[in-house]
């Protein structure tokens, strides 16, 4: 028997929080500036680098997924009153990193037993936070998800609903972040400084383009 127009789909917790993790696990997963960022940190210093990076990131999807599961309108109007500010200070900032790769020396060995944990890399933290949170397609991608699953699920009941699905979305995204680490630090031994030095050039260049297309985008073509 087909679905009548405005039928609603009601979902159970363990559906509502596979929803979430796999919204933080799509939200993560295109290659970006921070999935670039996150694979040259993992090279350049280990599994622990990277999921620092990740981290940020992770702060960045949980914040996004918060106002849009708490407020899914008050998301749209900031949107679309600040898109071109928004833009503007995420292009700069990828700019900014992608150059600083590109003058950095690449520096691949780390003693056996001494690589650094993660405390050593939460400077990186701040730096994919502020890239995911001024991310325009984050942000509506973001938007778009957890409004899509309001509409079809009627909308989220209750506080503690949307809270569940703000800490599965995040759960997700560190999910992400943790596997793709993890790859890369496996891999990394096998890599030369000379192929280091590659990859820092080739990732620069990548949020270096990153960032031209969102100053372009917000000031040229709107």
């Amino acid at each position: 028997m087909p679905l009548q127009a405005g039928t609603q789909i009601v979902l159970s917790t363990v559906q509502l929080v596979l929803a979430g993790i796999g919204i933080g696990i799509v939200m993560a997963a295109p290659i970006g500036p921070v999935n670039v960022l996150v694979i040259q940190r993992a090279v350049a210093g280990g599994f622990w680098a990277g999921l620092a990076a990740g981290l940020g990131a992770v702060l960045g999807d949980g914040i996004l997924a918060a106002i849009a599961a708490f407020s899914i309108r008050a998301i749209s109007d900031v949107m679309a009153a600040h898109s071109g500010a928004i833009q503007f200070v995420g292009g700069l900032l990828l700019i900014a990193f992608g150059f600083a790769l590109l003058v950095t020396k690449p520096a691949l060995t780390i003693p056996v037993g001494k690589e650094s944990g993660l405390v050593e890399h939460t400077g990186i933290i701040p730096q994919t936070f502020f890239l995911t949170v001024t991310n325009p397609g984050a942000i509506l991608g973001m938007a778009a998800m957890i409004g899509g699953l309001g509409s079809l699920t009627g909308g989220l009941n209750t506080s503690l609903e949307a809270l569940l699905l703000v800490l599965s979305v995040v759960g997700g995204s560190l999910v992400w972040w943790l596997g793709l680490s993890e790859l890369i630090a496996t891999i990394r031994h096998k890599l030369t400084e000379g192929r280091l030095k590659l990859i820092n050039r080739i990732a620069g260049l990548v949020l270096c383009a990153f960032g031209l297309i969102l100053l372009l985008d917000g000031f040229i073509f709107r």
